[in-house]
């Protein structure tokens, strides 16, 4: 498509399954994916003409697939597997066994002198890069740091600090020698922090002095104090002065970040087997302790090349950018860019400030051509009126990719009306249980307005009903019926895997579970609903969160929503909704019944709220999620204790309103 399809077409023509892009044959024979097909034909005899038929072949030959993904990726190993997978069971799949390798040499054997490796900016730096000779010799420095301190392979590295070129060096530096990485973001509260790592007994603290978000500045030493006070398993604490050039070590027990890259140094490689962990991640722990997410050196590694070199179209001469923080997976997901060899850039700060502008500013300065956010971002610069296009360059700009929430139709126009016509838009959804897309684009497909692409080259992704059938053009429970390389190895301490099988495998015995609703159509592509287990069920007719929120953010009075059904046998149902307005709107009987008629036309009758309530925030766990199924059961009349954890919360001051609610809220909910 290009600019004259969106001169004739207003965007609000545009409906669910418009084609807003088809790439071109010569598109498609340049691609990533069409290069593998290429490759699959000449050395395997393997034809494929269609990517539906490749997928089939991914999952119905599994083993195969994965086998080809490791040479075609070239895959270096200091000994030979025996087999590609052992059994095809989970959990418990043994993958590529015999094998032996480090994700960090892979990385670094795409140094090269011509290219950055980084390429960073933040409110504080305006911009600067990272050059493959700097970042590799301050990773060989780190690492030989650590391993003076004592830490060997399998011990836990934890860092609190930002999206930084320190940061990736550290990891690196971690990984190189065979220790466990973890990272939360500096927007942690001391008790989210704690939650996390006094479960993994780290030996060793990556921390910063403070940090600058929104303009504000914020101190984070008594912070890194508390961790210091509460990580009794520490045995050094390595600090980098961030905010300010003059912070001193306290005592001893504290290192700082220019006096251990000071002293020159090889980076060497321990090898580690394919199953060596390499990092643990963590779901969001609204409810409970926050679940440490174990993942592999070998199925990160092999995962992220499939899905970056083959799938995402990135190269050599790439630059790959994604809005993230260190807390989220996909911080981890855009430094496996590195493993392609392409050039990362890493932003810290807030997306908006000092306007809305700044990150497709940072898209020009750093010629970016895969430039990675999330719905919510979208929306925010629908509504903020952006139109990046007028004022910047976009002329490298190949793709822009979403996930973090179902990207909506109106997203999907927007992003072809205000950025560039003629680029892939990949709207992707995944997860930190996996750190990849379980359902994502592909640069050889059309792009179809609200619709995902297709399902991820070896991930056999299905719609299950709840007796395990498997539907077409139906929402149901989105399952993985066979291994993925990225799985977690295991939760850490759940010596008999029962948080893990209680969190996957509680409902289909040895079929993945996911949580959340999915449409499959007969073409392949895929509509993601929102969380399965806070879907609104009115008088049998279930639908997914995310449709109601389309409806309603669509209305200009409206930043932000929040629906709840309280439905529960015994009690009568009853939805609330909350909306979060723009400054000066008021929420009057004239704008809820605005709000009704949205939903009625757009949605259905059925799901027209049962009262409306205006509220100042909606609350949200600390990667920016809307906190649905905790908020249901505080207003059901579940313990504050058992309902959600304020420490995992973004926002727990949004709380307050909710408690106040669950107080009247129970008699409306009541038979009558």
């Amino acid at each position: 498509m290009n600019s004259a399809f969106f001169a004739q077409m207003n965007m609000k023509a545009i409906t669910d399954g418009t084609v807003l892009w088809t790439p071109t044959e010569e598109h498609i024979q340049r691609s990533n994916i069409k290069r593998y097909m290429n490759w699959l034909k000449e050395k395997k005899g393997l034809s494929f003409e269609t990517h539906r038929q490749l997928w089939n072949w991914s999952v119905e030959q599994l083993e195969e697939f994965w086998e080809s993904v490791w040479e075609y990726c070239e895959v270096k190993s200091a000994t030979p597997y025996r087999c590609v997978l052992e059994e095809r069971k989970m959990p418990g799949a043994k993958w590529f066994p015999g094998a032996t390798l480090n994700y960090a040499e892979h990385v670094f054997r795409n140094e090269r002198s011509d290219r950055p490796a980084l390429l960073f900016r933040s409110e504080r730096v305006p911009y600067r890069e990272v050059a493959w000779k700097e970042l590799k010799e301050k990773t060989a420095a780190v690492a030989n740091a650590l391993k003076k301190i004592g830490v060997k392979p399998g011990d836990r590295v934890v860092a609190y600090m930002p999206n930084i070129p320190e940061t990736v060096i550290a990891f690196l530096a971690c990984a190189s020698i065979g220790a466990i990485w973890s990272s939360c973001s500096p927007d942690f509260g001391a008790s989210s922090v704690i939650d996390r790592f006094q479960q993994i007994e780290p030996v060793v603290l990556f921390a910063i002095d403070g940090c600058q978000y929104g303009g504000k500045e914020f101190d984070k030493r008594p912070i890194v104090d508390e961790l210091r006070e509460k990580l009794p398993s520490l045995k050094k604490t390595i600090l980098l002065p961030y905010l300010r050039e003059d912070v001193q070590a306290p005592d001893d027990s504290v290192l700082l970040w220019d006096d251990i890259i000071r002293e020159k140094a090889e980076l060497t490689y321990e090898y580690v087997p394919f199953d060596h962990p390499l990092w643990i991640l963590y779901s969001s722990g609204t409810t409970g302790l926050p679940k440490p997410i174990v993942q592999g050196h070998g199925g990160i590694l092999l995962e992220h090349l499939k899905s970056l070199l083959i799938e995402e179209n990135l190269t050599k001469e790439s630059t790959f950018f994604w809005f993230t923080t260190t807390g989220w997976m996909m911080w981890n997901f855009l430094i496996g860019g590195l493993l392609v060899g392409a050039s990362v850039v890493l932003y810290d700060g807030s997306p908006t400030y000092p306007d809305g502008n700044v990150l497709w500013e940072l898209a020009e300065k750093a010629r970016i051509t895969h430039f990675g956010t999330s719905a919510a971002f979208i929306n925010v610069c629908m509504k903020l009126g952006i139109k990046p296009k007028e004022l910047y360059d976009f002329s490298d700009l190949q793709a822009v990719l979403s996930t973090g929430s179902p990207l909506t139709t109106e997203g999907f126009a927007w992003v072809y009306e205000n950025v560039k016509d003629d680029i892939c838009l990949v709207s992707c959804s995944g997860g930190t249980d996996v750190c990849t897309a379980f359902v994502a684009g592909s640069p050889i497909l059309p792009v179809r307005a609200g619709i995902i692409q297709c399902r991820s080259l070896g991930a056999n992704v299905q719609a299950f009903d709840e007796n395990g059938n498997r539907l077409i053009n139906e929402v149901g429970e989105l399952v993985i019926t066979d291994p993925m390389p990225s799985m977690p190895l295991f939760f850490w301490n759940d010596p008999n895997y029962e948080r893990y099988l209680d969190s996957y495998f509680d409902t289909y015995p040895g079929i993945w579970k996911h949580g959340d609703w999915i449409k499959i159509d007969e073409e392949g592509g895929c509509v993601i609903y929102g969380r399965s287990d806070s879907t609104i069920n009115r008088a049998g007719v279930r639908m997914g969160t995310s449709e109601i929120y389309r409806a309603v953010e669509s209305l200009d009075e409206v930043l932000e929503s929040l629906i709840i059904d309280l439905e529960l046998m015994g009690r009568k149902s009853f939805m609330p909704l909350f909306v979060v307005l723009q400054p000066g709107a008021a929420l009057d009987e004239e704008l809820k019944e605005k709000i009704k008629n949205e939903i009625r036309q757009k949605v259905s009758p059925r799901f027209v709220p049962d009262e409306i309530y205006q509220v100042e925030q909606i609350p949200k766990t600390l990667n920016g999620k809307k906190m649905e199924i905790p908020i249901r059961k505080l207003l059901l009349g579940f313990p504050l204790e058992k309902a959600v954890n304020p420490g995992s919360m973004a926002n727990p001051e949004a709380l307050d309103f909710f408690i106040e609610l669950a107080k009247t809220i129970e008699t409306k909910t009541h038979t009558s």
